[in-house]
């Protein structure tokens, strides 16, 4: 879930009237990608987060006192306070029918514009004076963008200019029908309109066609161009005039998008203001407890999920018949075939010895059928329980798996910090066909959150995996076959990885990394965790198991105190 142009223009009014005239306080270093303003105005302090997350940019006010997260500050962040520190917000503006946000700041040394670009993996905050980059968040070099560098004593360059696009102020029907006739018949109405008309996203376009046709699935050969078009102006005469109506709509009890215009084809919540909505989706920064109540529901799939797969491996353990058993079943067969001549009509039991000095066996009959039957009967059986015994060790090496995995879900919301991991967790119990009742759609539509990474004080890039998916990526994609990977002895848990730049990795590096995978682990509230190591050239994934299940070999261990990711920073 993106911003769009419609957003970014409702938060610009929101920082005028809230914010406008305000002097920044403080800067504070949020996150290796958020940024924290603490502004005063109008007799009261007010918090602005800028993020330049590739996955999930944004830029809101908070109303939860944004907390230093990094112990080591960003160059950004350096020069924020150098510069802007003390300075006085002047005015904030939108670059016609762009995803940025300027905020211009007047400061002791002159004029400065913060911008935010909040194009999702192309996203950045910077600062400038006179047109030149101070600094940014993401640096953008020559061999990532010839044409935008986005570099300190560079000049700022807008993104190209938009070309192709109707503005949607001026948009007549036949216009309007053209977009659609040039369309495939088949293509999904919903994907006829983003790209061709300005400001037109994929969730406005969603929500134009549930409105004129009552489902997202219908065609451009099915879909009433008149209608659409009537809808179409329904919906944007407001937005174009600046009215504004912020909400959260809801998928059963998941937030799935804001915007600034009600969505039907959701259940709408109004927000008061963008700011509101943009928090209410993405959680509140104040900490983990804010997700707490979010959690439960799920947590309870979770732990139904455990249970029933606990039976199922007690229920095939059980069925496994011993050595003794199944030659029982063969003996009394090959018995009551020697003496099958001897038994009476009607008889219930046959009792013989299979050896001479072997206990006498008492042998069920079933006196309607035959001694032949009655033998056929015991044979079948025999033959059942040992392919049973050859089949059921591979079940319950698969629902041990998937126990396993279960446990590991079980950490992964655990370790969730917002919705999007909450929403990661609900995505693979469906996926495995946990989740009883409604299937829950993906949050957004937007990219997945990916491994946490951080550079630690003595300047090693080190990764962590805070749930299976990321574990994943992080294990199977990005780590390098000479990398340090590190894991919780014994107990689901985050994958961390140490990157091997060819400098000696000290064991005191190895240790804080372990702490960090002990932190994101079940075992977190321990005082002492045991933490195996080893390079990643010697973990494998396992067959048929879970996303991140992994096996290893040649690792070492070390016990530390479980600490956060903050213990990367020191030295």
């Amino acid at each position: 879930m993106g911003f769009d142009v419609f957003t970014i223009g409702a938060l610009v009014d929101e920082l005028r009237e809230v914010v406008l005239g305000g002097r920044i306080q403080a800067i504070i270093d949020v996150d290796a990608m958020g940024l924290g303003l603490e502004i005063y105005a109008r007799q009261r302090r007010h918090y602005l987060y800028l993020s330049a997350d590739p996955n999930q940019p944004r830029v809101h006010l908070t109303d939860a006192k944004l907390r230093r997260g990094l112990m080591k500050p960003t160059q950004l962040g350096l020069m924020m306070r150098r510069f802007a520190e003390g300075g006085i917000i002047e005015g904030g503006s939108q670059p016609a029918w762009e995803r940025l946000l300027q905020i211009d700041i007047a400061s002791a040394g002159g004029a400065l514009r913060l911008v935010a670009e909040l194009m999702p993996r192309r996203a950045n905050v910077l600062l400038l004076r006179e047109g030149r980059i101070l600094d940014c968040l993401k640096r953008v070099g020559p061999q990532d963008n010839r044409y935008r560098l986005s570099l300190p004593n560079h000049d700022y360059v807008l993104p190209p200019p938009i070309r192709g696009q109707l503005d949607p102020s001026r948009l007549d029907f036949d216009e309007f029908r053209q977009i659609l006739e040039m369309c495939k018949a088949s293509t999904p109405a919903r994907r006829a309109l983003p790209g061709r008309i300005l400001g037109m996203s994929p969730l406005l376009a969603k929500e134009l066609v549930f409105r004129a046709s009552g489902t997202l699935s219908v065609k451009v050969r099915d879909i009433d161009s008149t209608a659409l078009y009537a809808t179409f102006e329904a919906v944007t005469a407001p937005l174009l005039r600046r009215e504004w109506q912020p909400g959260i709509g809801f998928d059963a009890v998941m937030p799935a998008a804001f915007s600034v215009f009600p969505l039907s084809f959701l259940q709408w919540q109004p927000a008061d203001s963008v700011s509101s909505a943009v928090t209410g989706y993405f959680g509140s920064l104040a900490g983990a407890d804010a997700y707490n109540e979010a959690k439960k529901p799920v947590q309870a799939v979770i732990d139904e999920t455990k249970i029933k797969l606990a039976a199922k491996l007690d229920s095939l353990r059980r069925g496994i018949k011993d050595d003794a058993e199944l030659e029982s079943l063969r003996q009394s067969g090959e018995l009551i075939l020697a003496y099958q001549y001897s038994l009476q009509a009607g008889q219930t039991e046959l009792r013989a010895q299979y050896e001479f000095d072997a206990p006498e066996q008492v042998i069920r009959l079933n006196p309607q059928l035959s001694a032949l039957e009655n033998a056929q009967g015991y044979f079948r059986r025999y033959e059942k329980a040992k392919a049973a015994r050859q089949g059921v060790p591979k079940l319950i090496g698969e629902a041990q798996l998937e126990l396993d995995f279960a446990e590991q879900l079980d950490a992964d919301l655990l370790n969730a910090r917002n919705w999007v991991e909450i929403d990661d967790v609900i995505q693979s119990l469906q996926a495995r066909g946990h989740w009883p009742g409604q299937q829950l759609k993906r949050l957004g539509g937007g990219g997945r959150q990916g491994p946490l990474r951080v550079v630690s004080g003595d300047g090693y890039v080190v990764w962590v995996g805070r749930n299976s998916r990321q574990n994943e990526k992080l294990t199977m994609g990005i780590a390098k076959s000479q990398d340090i990977w590190l894991h919780a002895r014994g107990v689901p848990g985050a994958h961390v990885v140490i990157r091997n730049d060819g400098r000696r990795i000290s064991e005191d590096l190895i240790e804080r990394a372990a702490a960090v995978a002990a932190y994101y682990s079940r075992r977190r509230g321990e005082r002492r965790v045991r933490v195996d190591y080893t390079r990643i050239k010697y973990v494998k994934a396992i067959k048929g198991a879970g996303a991140g299940m992994v096996s290893y070999r040649n690792e070492r261990s070390i016990t530390v105190q479980p600490q956060d990711e903050k213990a990367l920073q020191s030295v």
